[in-house]
């Protein structure tokens, strides 16, 4: 189940090598090892994902890119798993980052207002920048390994089913 639910919502490995920044991996990108699903590639890509979908940084998608490779995990699930965190979700994610590093810091959380502009990034790397990246980190380090002993738990636990269902379906024809 969860290989035909995986496969439902990455895209194709056409798609990802004719992206413009992961097509500057070149030949890295021939091993099939990349393209394959299974247990330990889809467990590895997602924690991987989720692991750099918590670095405020705009280039998520190509870091994720950089570790699947060399680790020969899923690169689509990987590369897509870093959508978690898209416009929509990155404000209450990067929130809660932000108390996660607080509460860490002992710090007590501060009123911020965003604004659009660079003064107000400097101004609030001074101020609540600390607590922002502990909490960047902690909760990166805290999901990609939640979410890959998760992933390999699901995954495991469908193929026992799977077993057992075929177990039973023989047992009643023979």
């Amino acid at each position: 189940m969860p290989k035909k639910l995986i496969k439902r919502f990455i895209p194709d490995h056409q798609t990802i090598k004719q992206n413009k920044f992961i097509a500057l991996f070149g030949t890295l990108l021939h091993d099939a090892n990349l393209w394959h699903l299974n247990r330990r590639s889809a467990a590895g890509a997602f924690g991987i994902g989720v692991f750099f979908a918590f670095w405020p940084v705009p280039f998520q998608m190509w870091l994720s890119a950089a570790v699947a490779i060399p680790l020969r995990v899923n690169l689509p699930l990987s590369v897509a798993t870093v959508w978690i965190t898209n416009p929509f979700t990155m404000p209450p994610i990067f929130y809660g980052a932000y108390l996660v590093g607080a509460w860490l810091l002992n710090t007590p959380p501060m009123a911020f207002h965003f604004q659009l502009s660079w003064e107000w990034v400097v101004q609030s790397l001074e101020t609540i920048g600390p607590a922002f990246l502990v909490g960047c980190g902690v909760c990166a380090v805290f999901f990609g390994l939640l979410a890959y002993f998760g992933l390999h738990l699901v995954w495991r636990c469908s193929v026992a089913k799977a077993w057992k269902q075929r177990k039973l379906s023989r047992q009643q024809q023979g």
